[in-house]
Order: C-alpha cells, then sequence, then structure tokens
C-alpha cells in the first residue's frame, strides 16, 4: 500500500490534528512520514527595490525567526511521530506558494500519499483566500488525503 506519506505542516490546530491522525495512519499500515514545512520566500528590503537602503540586521532576524519558527513546528510533528513509534524525516524549504512546494517535495521524496488538513472554507472567503488543499489536489498526480 503506502509507504512514505508526505505531511505538509503549519503548525495550526487543524495541521496538528492532522498529524496525529497521519501518525495513527501510518503506524497501521506500517509506512513513514515526510513532514514538510514551506517556507515563503522573503526578499530583504534593500534587494526588493522598495527602499533604497535596508537594514540588514532586520533582514537577519526575520530569516532567522522564520527558520527557528519551521524547526519548532517539524520538532513537534517529528515528536508525535516518535510517540507512535513511527519513523518520520523533516523537512522544510523556501518557496514560491505552498502548494508547487508540497507537489515538489512529494515528487522529489518519492511519496505515494500526501495527508493534509484542510480548513473547509466555501464561498467568498475560499475565493479571497484560496487554498493550499485545492491546488494540490489539482495539480498532484500524488493521491491526497484530506483531513478536516
Amino acid at each position: 500500500m503506502y509507504k512514505n506519506i508526505l505531511v505538509p505542516v503549519d503548525g495550526n490546530e487543524l495541521s496538528n490534528s492532522a498529524v496525529k491522525h497521519a501518525c495513527e495512519f501510518a503506524k497501521e499500515i506500517g509506512a513513514r512520514l515526510t513532514f514538510y514545512y514551506a517556507k515563503p520566500d522573503y526578499i530583504p528590503a534593500n534587494l526588493s527595490g522598495e527602499v533604497l537602503l535596508g537594514d540588514i540586521s532586520v533582514d537577519e532576524a526575520l530569516a532567522g525567526a522564520m527558520q527557528r519558527q519551521a524547526e519548532s513546528i517539524l520538532a513537534d510533528a517529528a515528536q508525535v511521530a516518535a510517540n507512535a513509534d513511527v519513523a518520520c524525516e523533516t523537512l522544510s524549504e523556501h518557496c514560491d506558494t505552498p502548494h508547487a512546494g508540497i507537489i515538489a517535495t512529494a515528487a522529489n521524496k518519492g511519496c505515494d500519499l500526501i495527508c493534509m488538513a484542510s480548513h473547509g472554507r466555501r464561498g467568498a472567503s475560499a475565493l479571497l483566500l484560496g487554498s493550499e488543499t485545492q491546488k494540490v489536489l489539482t495539480h498532484c498526480k500524488v493521491p491526497v488525503l484530506v483531513y478536516r
């Protein structure tokens, strides 16, 4: 059946619930998990053209904070997997859009299933906010298990 399940995480409550369910599922079927956090691309102010001179220390502090956040979210997911006695790896990358990073990671890591959370937005909020889950479902060739 499934051997390597990709679990995109973002640290919110629904994502954390999806992590727990993915761990339970992986344990039942003997699969391993790959937790993935998509870091937003960040262009330092001094390179973005928005200002002539940026404060490098602010840029470095923001990049460092983004990295620490990614590490913390992935460490929490890895701890849930360890508690469930499920093998896992963690990965975080900068990407233009989270759905593109998720799809690329699934392909690069040989994942045969993506298990991800969805907020289930409908109507105008779905149109305005978009849905990374919907974009993954639309563009990915790997099966997707949606947790809500």
